[in-house]
């Protein structure tokens, strides 16, 4: 047994109280950081985890369902892109055929229709292999 004396919030008024020796302890424990408490007991509660079947089960099936929804959301991600540059694309072929027809009516000049045709075909690629790519990955799986 120790005896702790502090002071207290009256003026300058002690108390001592008889106290156990893990009291003492436990008070220098809370003078460790609150972030290596934390991971302390993390790397508890792992270690719990990692012997307990229901929580292993658990934790693997969580991972299993998100590893199908990214590759799901991936799929979804790519052929929407795809589709909007396949639709600006489109747009792209409708600015070529109204810049050559300026063009053949001698209203602008051919450097115009040209920067059309490279923006409609740079997105067409973009939008076909933005599919071919989920097409890939859907044979590969």
């Amino acid at each position: 047994m120790l005896i702790r004396c502090r002071l207290s919030s009256e003026r300058f008024a002690h108390r001592c109280v008889i106290v156990a020796p893990e009291t003492v302890k436990i008070e220098a424990v809370s003078k460790v950081s609150t972030l290596k408490k934390l991971g302390v007991v993390a790397r508890v509660a792992g270690k719990q985890a990692g012997r307990n079947r229901t929580l292993n089960a658990l934790f693997s099936g969580a991972k299993a369902t998100l590893r199908s929804f990214g590759k799901a959301g991936h799929q979804l991600w790519l052929e929407v892109t795809g589709t909007l540059f396949l639709a600006v694309a489109v747009f792209g072929v409708g600015a070529v055929v109204r810049e050559y027809m300026k063009y053949r009516a001698g209203g602008t000049t051919a450097s115009r229709v040209a920067v059309a045709v490279c923006f409609t075909v740079m997105f067409a690629w973009f939008g076909l292999s933005s599919f071919t790519r989920v097409r890939k990955k859907h044979q590969r799986s």
